[in-house]
């Protein structure tokens, strides 16, 4: 229906109306919006522009409390410590060199601080403070918190750093930390955040290294209000990290100070493992090195000392050294010529001193030999001539698959550094490795475990254990973690016949208890703690016509360097076997005078936890032990109650 003319211009005039209305009303709120923008950003202009420059708000890292490590007992093996440092930051610093030459008017810095100082401030962003000084003191603290007014960019903290109360005694298991280098950073495609705060510290080697991200945990953040010069105004914020965990490892500190002592200056390693569990009770490289000297970054001198020294204290030997195990090599051969029924243990060989083998002459080390040997009488007297026997008959294959068997040529998961598989030479290895044919030559050198047999002092251990027990016990280094127990090394049998077991461990007994076995000197008195055991002697190299030419006929004529290593392998108590130990004198010459010795004290104290009386021990010896344990008790560490508490 059509609206009338009239109601069309009433409704346009008040249409008309509400839009001028709202018009003006909006004309208004702009023109407030206006008038207020150009009060702000105009008149208060200088006002807001010096709070943005006075106070802004910061997201700072806060590093988590690293795990400590302890030992079986609990006590304290790696702890932090409370550590005063001046950091630096070059935004908020402006002139450096101004104000680190203010810095050194108050706490002395040395040029090298200085100039190391510049260089990090000049390469890291501007964010990222560096730090100028590190573990000053409180006084030193004190004062350039005084002056904070006149060191923008400068400031004070109370951070952890890490030591080791045992000194040396620990530096090849436990190794170090240290302040992150660039080549730390070089190595890891995105680095945590964490890694680049001033000085912070991470694993360089041992279990600081294999374990770094659960012993480092996990960095909170904390939100806070700064001013111009960089000081904290107050805190908004704070969300906590995860601290790092707690390990507790299956060495025995006592035992492990006895063991590193005993070792004393020899380049030489030992190894104590517990049969039932695989706990690696004493784990010792000498001669060793403080562990601290690194943590804050150690001097050239003294890091080229270490370096050149020719006894290597840098390398863990117990470990990473592989060695040729020499006649303690000879129950492998023994064992798998037993399993394939190829000999029996009454069978014998005459031994005349040598065996003629492809126009070559392989020497016992009894140059008259030894007449009739069968298998006991042969390990008892380590009889050469007898296994080069037996290694032709064996045959590689079979004497490297038992070898494999009792834990050799096996690289071992636990936490330390370069762990080595040794070697467990076959036809095909050497086919790849060298590009030849195996010959027999190789087969006889190998059964007496020498050629290309290599095994570490720890995987020696691991053999022994497996030979005491008949199962495959496994090395366990970590026994828990934050108190939750870590799998045992206990291990499954080894599906070997009992009877040839048998006979093997009877004649490492009579190695140490007949008065014909090449350790009889170093036996055990305590009949519950008598062990059994095997001598080995590794050539490292022939003396030379020339040299014999000259006179040089005994292993002692020659440079220590180009002397026998010596070696020995026990486990004890025999009936009840409890513990196995490994040992290794490098260049020390003959397994039963270097390294028995050493061996069988290990082991009383092993069995004793403490020192074991002097009737435990030959007469002959008892007045050098005597004067022995008397020196070691003075090496000990206090004993004290110091377990491990959150910083």
């Amino acid at each position: 229906m059509r609206r009338p003319s009239r109601e069309t211009a009433q409704s346009q005039r008040r249409i008309t109306r509400r839009g001028l209305l709202l018009g003006g009303m909006q004309a208004g709120v702009l023109a407030t919006l206006a008038f207020r923008m150009r009060y702000l950003q105009v008149k208060e202009a200088e006002q807001f522009r010096f709070l943005a420059e006075e106070n802004r708000i910061n997201i700072e890292l806060i590093p988590p409390t690293r795990g400590q490590i302890f030992d079986r007992n609990g006590r304290i093996i790696a702890r932090n410590v409370p550590a005063y440092r001046i950091t630096m930051t070059r935004k908020d610093a402006g002139d450096v060199e101004a104000v680190l030459a203010r810095l050194d008017a108050l706490i002395e810095l040395s040029p090298q601080d200085i100039a190391t100082a510049l260089e990090d401030l000049r390469t890291r962003r501007g964010d990222t403070p560096i730090t100028v000084a590190d573990r000053v003191t409180w006084e030193e603290i004190s004062r350039v918190a005084v002056n904070a007014p006149a060191l923008p960019g400068v400031t004070p903290e109370v951070g952890l750093s890490r030591t080791y109360p045992l000194g040396a005694d620990f530096t090849h298991v436990v190794g170090y930390v240290g302040p992150v280098s660039d080549y730390d950073l070089s190595r890891i495609d995105a680095p945590n955040r964490l890694l680049l705060m001033p000085r912070f510290q991470i694993g360089k080697t041992g279990i600081e290294a294999h374990e770094e991200e659960r012993l480092r945990g996990k960095a909170g953040t904390r939100r806070v209000e700064v001013n111009a010069a960089g000081r904290v105004m107050r805190e908004l914020d704070r969300q906590e990290g995860k601290p790092g965990d707690d390990l507790q490892l299956s060495t025995d500190h006592m035992l492990q100070n006895y063991t590193q002592s005993r070792l004393g200056d020899e380049s030489a390693a030992a190894v104590v493992m517990d049969t039932e569990t695989g706990d690696l009770l004493a784990v010792a490289s000498s001669p060793a090195f403080d562990p601290n000297l690194f943590v804050n970054g150690i001097s050239s001198t003294d890091y080229k000392a270490l370096l050149e020294n020719e006894r290597r204290p840098l390398v863990s030997k117990s470990v990473q050294g592989v060695y040729p195990p020499g006649s303690t090599f000879k129950m492998v051969v023994a064992l798998a010529a037993l399993e394939d029924n190829l000999i029996t243990p009454e069978d014998t060989v005459r031994c005349r001193g040598h065996l003629e083998v492809a126009d070559n002459r392989f020497h016992c080390w009894k140059r008259a030999g030894h007449g009739n040997m069968d298998l006991h009488t042969a390990l008892r007297e380590s009889c050469d001539v007898y296994f080069y026997e037996l290694a032709l008959e064996t045959g590689i294959e079979r004497i490297s698959a038992m070898a494999r068997k009792l834990g050799l040529g096996e690289r071992y998961d636990i936490p330390m550094s370069s762990v080595h598989a040794g070697l467990v030479p076959t036809r095909d290895w050497k086919r790849a490795a060298r590009g030849e044919e195996w010959v027999i030559g190789d087969s006889v050198n190998a059964s007496i475990g020498q050629g290309f047999v290599l095994a570490s002092p720890l995987q020696l251990a691991v053999m022994t254990a497996r030979l005491a027990t008949g199962r495959s016990v496994s090395p366990r280094m970590i026994k828990s973690i934050n108190g939750v127990e870590q799998p045992s090394g206990h291990g499954e049998p080894l599906d070997l016949n009992e009877n040839h077991l048998r006979a093997i461990r009877r004649a490492m007994f009579a190695v140490s208890n007949n008065n014909r076995g090449t350790a009889f000197s170093s036996r055990i008195l305590t009949d519950e703690y008598r062990m059994s055991g095997k001598t080995g002697t590794s050539q490292v190299r022939r003396i030379t016509p020339a040299e014999r030419r000259a006179g040089v006929t005994r292993n002692e004529d020659l440079p220590w360097n180009r002397r026998d290593h010596a070696l020995f392998v026990n486990f004890a108590p025999h009936d009840a076997p409890r513990i196995a130990v490994s040992v290794l004198v490098e260049h020390g010459g003959g397994g039963s005078t270097a390294a028995a010795p050493i061996a069988r004290d290990i082991t009383l104290q092993a069995l004793y936890g403490d020192d074991p009386p002097l009737s435990a021990y030959p007469a002959k010896d008892r007045a050098r032990i005597s004067a022995q344990q008397e020196r070691l008790r003075d090496l000990r560490p206090p004993a004290r109650d110091d377990r491990p508490t959150r910083a």
